[in-house]
């Protein structure tokens, strides 16, 4: 069988990605953004399925295409009828709790589960290349941003392509890819002599970070932490999408070391 196709772009063995994601606990969620940016890190959530069976079989096709190598297509035409059969596809009128304003909400379509294949694989695998770079920083302690360079890749990532900042810059803390839904962007470690032999600077993001606001297409706005950059001599900021601006294997390390404090203290 082949290997999930996200596997080709970043080069890492499936069985770190598999170890991340199948630590996830399940969180039913209606809007993307009950559930913000740190605590997606240790739960598994799809916006607008309110049924735990429903979560269970998407869940159970993302896990299958982690650890046996499922193609988007198979995991679509796998997932599709069950999701039909249970009512969880199409559009459909969803009333407000709150304020009693109806409106037409998308369930299941082909577009929502290649962005839900795409998102799940895309995190599980980086967050499994975070932990196994971190494991070898005594060696590779460089870090070198890289992006796809084709027709679909967005300026600022673009811009960052080649880039090298130490693994304890604080840029990894939220700008560690993938930085927005369809990013195909990846780190790569170094040692001393790579960093050397490529020319390269080694930067930091002191005083080049900062809290910057996105607006959405409702009106509301979302915080993330931009980088300061030059593209083609001007300034420009290096934001991840909204909800996309942390570091899922880090944030999960932190979740568990407070977890295993707080037992600790319990038992004290």
């Amino acid at each position: 069988m082949s290997k999930p196709d996200l596997s080709l772009v970043f080069g890492l063995p499936p069985e770190k990605a598999v170890e991340y994601f199948e630590s996830k606990g399940y969180v039913l969620t209606w809007d993307w953004r009950e559930l913000w940016q740190e605590a997606q890190a240790k739960s598994f959530t799809v916006a607008k399925v309110m049924r735990t069976d429903i979560l269970l079989d998407i869940r159970s096709a993302v896990d299958d295409a982690l650890n046996n190598g499922t193609t988007f297509q198979e995991f679509k035409k796998n997932l599709t009828p069950i999701l039909q059969a249970k009512g969880w596809w199409g559009k459909t009128e969803h009333v407000n709790t709150s304020t009693g304003e109806a409106s037409i909400v998308q369930l299941g379509s082909p577009r929502r589960l290649r962005t839900i294949y795409q998102t799940n694989l895309q995190t599980a695998y980086m967050a499994g290349r975070y932990n196994q770079m971190m494991a070898s920083t005594g060696s590779h302690p460089y870090w070198q941003y890289v992006a796809v360079l084709d027709g679909r890749t967005r300026p600022t990532h673009r811009a960052m392509n080649g880039r090298v900042f130490r693994y304890d810059d604080a840029l990894w803390g939220s700008h560690f890819p993938p930085n927005g839904f369809n990013c195909r962007c990846r780190v790569s470690p170094l040692t001393a002599a790579a960093v050397e032999g490529q020319g390269r600077t080694v930067e930091s993001s002191a005083d080049r970070l900062i809290d910057h606001e996105i607006q959405m297409k409702d009106g509301t706005t979302a915080q993330v932490k931009a980088l300061r950059i030059k593209v083609d001599g001007k300034d420009k900021l290096f934001a991840p999408d909204a909800g996309w601006s942390y570091n899922p294997a880090q944030q999960a390390q932190q979740l568990d070391k407070l977890a295993a404090d707080a037992a600790k203290k319990l038992g004290e």
